[in-house]
């Protein structure tokens, strides 16, 4: 195989974004906080959607999920899938499953990977693995390019826009379809199975676009948090952190105001040289803050870590991004009770509650700024997505949010991304290419969407028509019924999942109808 290769001339400078915090959750904020803190969504629907509150109880016992038994194989893919000037490939890896596959009657279940290395994703969709014996079913984890070991141009891949201008969801999408045209050739009995696209976050994004856009090879998607309409002119901008502050309204007397009083507390203690050195040492910060650059920086690792504790907030202890206890937004809120405190008693305060984000296993020695979720996630090709294509405007009013208030500014965002990568975002593309709010001709789609997940805002959480359904979970946080089963599930999840594996027997039934 010939992996890629570019003659490069390298970018010059690569000035770090201003106020950046690192990283992004599988969509996530990082990219959001730099410039203007961008929007969130209201989608008026006609129909309604399924409130699983409302829904009668039928859900069984929790079993556990399978072992995570699976063999990893590799598929040489072109880099450009639609140009034929360069005849670059390299090799996508992607994990298989195939304990429970029944290759007369049963379906491949397709992750759609998103950013990061696809063996975490595959550890952190239990739902897959729970439910694999019920649809007889063959898992397939397929990585997205740029992320994990699946580098087109290896470790020249990130190093300027030329060698990345080939990631893209598009290109991605391709990689996808190829793959499970492959798979049909080649695995026995596969040729005449049906095909289910799953993904969580952007994945699920990746899985609501591949049905729309390859309708003939998956025969319906489960988009598990996915904010499709996250973009420009489609949502309203500042749900998202209505959202966010929301949960830590509802989680602890004063602990949104506590918080919302935390950035201007910060702000007149690093007036002076002895206040940053102060809350250096009140938060335990491996390098201590030396400039009005590096007090933003903090903000923002602080206000991503909200977010981030609202996108795990878990009903059972957890490790998706962090070792995390249950419903750990209460056990954060517990030190959040007095929004009155001096500026000090406040910031010590702040710090016993995002300690809980970032010690909770009491290992680590000092907090790291730069570092807010797992290595696992590829935060370079994420930030590269985020100048490009993933454009997802966020914004803070500082009034109906804990936020300090924020526009979201397309033009300093423009700016910042062409100083760190050398290419300027389309902020209307995503939209043109997969419909925007225009979906209603497809079919076969589930949006399923946790009403405590900042990304519900951006999500479709209203039926658009009987095969484009949305599922609300009133006690999900972020992509919750993608998780494995667990006793402490609340009732509104277990009731989400039987819905969607009762869509998925629906969809196959239907295909072999036909077939």
């Amino acid at each position: 195989m010939e992996q890629g290769s570019l003659e490069s001339g390298a970018m010059g400078s690569r000035a770090s974004f201003a106020a950046a915090a690192s990283a992004f959750l599988l969509v996530v904020v990082g990219p959001l906080l730099r410039s203007g803190v961008a929007a969130a969504p209201r989608l008026p629907r006609a129909a309604q959607s399924l409130r699983l509150s409302s829904l009668p109880s039928r859900a069984p016992a929790p079993a556990p999920a399978a072992g995570l038994a699976y063999k990893t194989h590799y598929l040489v893919q072109q880099v450009d899938h639609f140009g034929f000037d360069v005849n670059l490939t390299f090799k996508q890896r992607y994990l298989i499953a195939d304990q429970y596959w029944k290759n007369n009657n049963g379906v491949i279940l397709f992750y759609t990977g998103n950013e990061g290395d696809i063996t975490w994703f595959c550890k952190n969709t239990g739902f897959m693995w729970d439910v694999a014996e019920e649809l007889k079913a063959m898992l397939v984890f397929a990585e997205h390019r740029y992320y994990g070991e699946s580098l087109p141009f290896g470790n020249q891949s990130f190093s300027d826009s030329k060698h990345l201008n080939y990631l893209t969801a598009e290109q991605a999408l391709a990689d996808f379809a190829v793959l499970i045209e492959y798979l049909k050739k080649t695995i026995p009995g596969a040729k005449n199975r049906p095909v289910i696209a799953i993904g969580g976050s952007y994945g699920g994004m990746l899985a609501a676009w591949f049905r729309m856009k390859y309708p003939h090879i998956v025969i319906g998607a489960l988009a598990a948090s996915a904010p499709i309409w996250q973009f420009t002119d489609l949502v309203s901008c500042g749900k998202f952190f209505e959202i966010v502050t929301n949960d830590f309204k509802k989680s602890g007397s004063k602990c949104s105001e506590t918080i919302q009083g935390s950035w201007k507390a910060i702000d007149r203690l690093a007036s002076t040289g002895e206040g940053l050195q102060w809350i250096s040492e009140a938060f335990h910060l491996c390098n201590p803050l030396r400039s009005e650059m590096d007090v933003i920086t903090l903000k923002s690792w602080l206000a991503e870590t909200w977010v981030n504790l609202a996108m795990v907030d878990y009903p059972y202890s957890s490790n998706f991004l962090m070792p995390l206890p249950a419903w750990p937004i209460k056990e954060v809120c517990k030190y959040l009770t007095d929004s009155h405190a001096s500026d000090k008693v406040l910031v010590q305060n702040i710090f016993k509650a995002v300690n809980i984000y970032y010690n909770y296993s009491g290992e680590a020695s000092c907090l790291n700024t730069s570092q807010t979720a797992t290595s696992s996630l590829g935060i370079q090709g994420w930030n590269y997505q985020a100048c490009t294509e993933m454009v997802m405007p966020i914004c803070a009013t500082g009034i109906s949010d804990m936020f300090e208030p924020q526009a979201w500014d397309f033009a300093a965002y423009s700016d910042q991304c062409f100083q760190e990568w050398g290419v300027r975002p389309r902020p209307l593309w995503i939209p043109t290419v997969f419909g925007g709010k225009n979906i209603s001709s497809h079919s076969n789609i589930i949006f399923s969407n946790g009403a405590l997940d900042p990304w519900y805002a951006g999500g479709v959480n209203e039926n658009i028509t009987d095969t484009l359904i949305s599922i609300v979970i009133p006690d999900g946080a972020h992509h919750l019924d993608l998780r494995a089963r667990n006793a402490d599930d609340p009732e509104s999840v277990l009731l989400a999942r039987i819905m969607e594996v009762d869509y998925m027997k629906k969809w196959i039934t239907k295909f072999q109808s036909h077939h």
